[in-house]
């Protein structure tokens, strides 16, 4: 089976003329599609809404896309809350949810009017005494602790993860925010991630509405939503099956009649806070094989690197590669494809089956429109590389420039030295064109 890039040939060479390699790549109408094909799927709940993980992929124009479909945006950080606001996103439109967090975030998701959503029991004192109240709309992170496990395959631990709080604290914290002003209440879990099944949400929504029953009739509270978080996975592997969300929101909705409405709790608001499913196959890393090596491996070096996506080198993760334009040639080589960082484990693929790949051959490195560019570092004083959209029309749209090494160098500016790299900095730049 192969994964067909979402860009020909044809655009890549027109595209690389304007934008040097390496860049993230989005695809508009996929983007667009997808986000149409989810709303349609949970259709059938009134109050349903997705908070983007701007985690995954921070950058305005891909939140502004999303926002035109109704979708808000899940925060975790003071700069993602700020990202959300300036493309307008305030008020509920906000899922702020967070771990370990310092006063000043929850002061700022509560000047945003964000729904707060709480990690632990102890984080209800340090929130009042924050921002002087608990707010009267309150979430609560939930982690039944243990295994977490659907059919044979897809297997997590809770009980190692840091997040959420256990099923007797989450009684407790509903009655003491209840206490304090609390009146409109939501859980949220995150139990498993990048699922490749159609059971993971509805296993993990019967385990959220059954507790939310005994929560509502145990505390008194009304529970406005439930949350299930992201975990929807999408398949990097030309082999695995996708997800399919007609699929997922029927079996939600199945759950949702047989637990929830025989409850009276028929009005509970259903949210997602999807990330990689959203954006991750609509995103590609493009880049140009500079260099070959023949050792005791045969070597293809491109000009990313680790530094532009991190997740094969911190993961191992898997990341399907297109040579361009050989799509249709024999695999017939066997390749290391690594980028420059001084770290051995800097490769995008290791003993991967390839056609034979020439200096200036551009790669498209499949899947990274999630949790790609937004985890990209500076080692090795590498920068940042540009993203760009493929619009709908087949045109195309900086979103956001490549990095330079002014943008490196800037957070030196209280050293005498800065001045002087400025110098050397635009005398390098007049010499580099």
């Amino acid at each position: 089976m192969k994964k067909e890039p979402f860009v020909t040939k044809t655009q890549l060479d027109e595209i690389v003329k304007e934008y040097p390699t390496p860049f993230h790549l989005y695809d508009e109408k996929g983007i667009r599609e997808n986000v149409k094909a989810l709303k349609e799927a949970f259709a059938w709940n009134k109050g349903y809404k997705e908070y983007f993980a701007v985690k995954a992929t921070p950058n305005p124009y891909i939140l502004n896309i999303l926002k035109e479909y109704g979708c808000g945006c899940d925060c975790s950080s003071y700069t993602e809350l700020l990202m959300s606001e300036s493309v307008g996103q305030v008020g509920e439109n906000i899922m702020f949810s967070s771990n370990d967090t310092p006063a000043e975030e929850f002061a700022l998701a509560d000047k945003l009017g964000a729904i707060i959503n709480l990690d632990d029991i102890t984080h209800i004192d340090f929130l009042e005494k924050t921002i002087g109240k608990i707010p009267e709309t309150i979430s609560c992170r939930y982690n039944p602790g243990g295994l977490f496990k659907i059919s044979n395959s897809i297997m997590d631990n809770p009980g190692d993860a840091k997040y959420g709080m256990t099923t007797e604290q989450i009684f407790e914290a509903f009655k003491i925010l209840k206490s304090k002003g609390a009146k409109e209440f939501g859980i949220h879990a995150f139990l498993a991630s990048n699922t490749v099944t159609n059971e993971y949400y509805p296993t993990l929504a019967r385990t959220l509405f059954e507790v939310a029953v005994k929560l509502q009739k145990e505390t008194g509270v009304h529970i406005k939503f439930i949350n299930l978080s992201g975990g929807v996975g999408i398949p990097y592997k030309p082999d695995q099956e996708p997800n399919d969300i007609k699929v997922i929101g029927e079996g939600v909705r199945k759950v949702y009649e047989e637990v929830l409405v025989p409850a009276g709790m028929g009005d509970v608001a259903i949210y997602t806070e999807l990330g990689r499913f959203m954006l991750g196959p609509y995103g590609c890393l493009v880049t140009k094989a500079i260099h070959e090596k023949h050792t005791h491996k045969e070597y293809i070096g491109v000009d990313a690197c680790a530094a532009n996506l991190m997740r094969p080198a911190m993961y191992g993760a898997y990341h399907h590669i297109t040579v361009v334009g050989k799509e249709n040639e024999p695999c017939d080589h066997t390749y290391d494809v690594t980028g420059s960082l001084c770290e051995n484990n800097d490769k995008f693929a290791i003993d991967r089956q390839l056609p034979k790949i020439d200096m200036g051959d551009l790669l498209v490195i499949h899947d990274t429109g999630a949790h790609g560019f937004s985890m990209g570092y500076n080692y090795n004083g590498r920068l940042r590389s540009a993203e760009v959209l493929l619009k709908e029309d087949g045109g195309t749209q900086l979103i956001r420039r490549a990095e330079t090494p002014m943008d490196y160098f800037a957070t030196f500016d209280c050293f005498p030295v800065y001045e002087e790299l400025k110098k050397n900095t635009e005398e390098a730049d007049k010499l580099g064109k």
